[in-house]
């Protein structure tokens, strides 16, 4: 009977998160997925600090209680950078990262916020991918910025996006 009932809720949407604002009771959560996601994990601290921060808006995706993905940005003068963003592996491939992102910068708006910035790695293919979808234009590189899985200097894309 629950094989069937997974089987159901996978096929009609059932787990479809749910998104949120982010508390600091979500860092230890984000902080695990920021360190399975990226070279450099940010710590629980780290992530707890930027969510008092009265600049940062930082959202998640949930499925019940287990965290699905988040994004974090910070505001300032009518600008924001998006920090990061990251979708559990598990849950990749499913639209998650595009809702979170439209959410977001549906709230920047709201804010007041008139154009948003972010850094990808060029080699990012999935996520250049869902911000060009988005409208981010590329404004800007920055040679070596990241550390290449095989050690050689990553190029990061400065790109934008204009919300007004």
């Amino acid at each position: 009977m629950n094989a069937i009932l997974a089987w159901l809720r996978a096929l009609f949407g059932a787990d479809e998160p749910a998104l949120a604002d982010a508390t600091a009771a979500d860092a230890a959560d984000i902080a695990r997925l920021h360190a399975r996601s990226f070279r450099r994990g940010w710590s629980e601290d780290e992530i707890e600090r930027l969510i008092a921060e009265r600049s940062v808006l930082a959202q998640c995706a949930r499925t019940g209680r287990k965290l699905a993905g988040f994004i974090m940005s910070r505001r300032a003068a009518g600008e924001a950078e998006i920090l990061s963003v990251a979708v559990a592996r598990e849950r990749q491939g499913r639209g998650i990262a595009q809702r979170l992102l439209v959410s977001h910068l549906g709230r920047l708006m709201a804010l007041g916020t008139r154009a948003v910035f972010l850094e990808v790695d060029e080699d990012n293919v999935p996520a250049l991918r869902l911000y060009r979808r988005a409208g981010f234009r590329e404004v800007g590189r920055r040679p070596g910025y990241y550390a290449g899985r095989d050690g050689k200097p990553a190029n990061a894309l400065v790109l934008r996006r204009d919300l007004t």
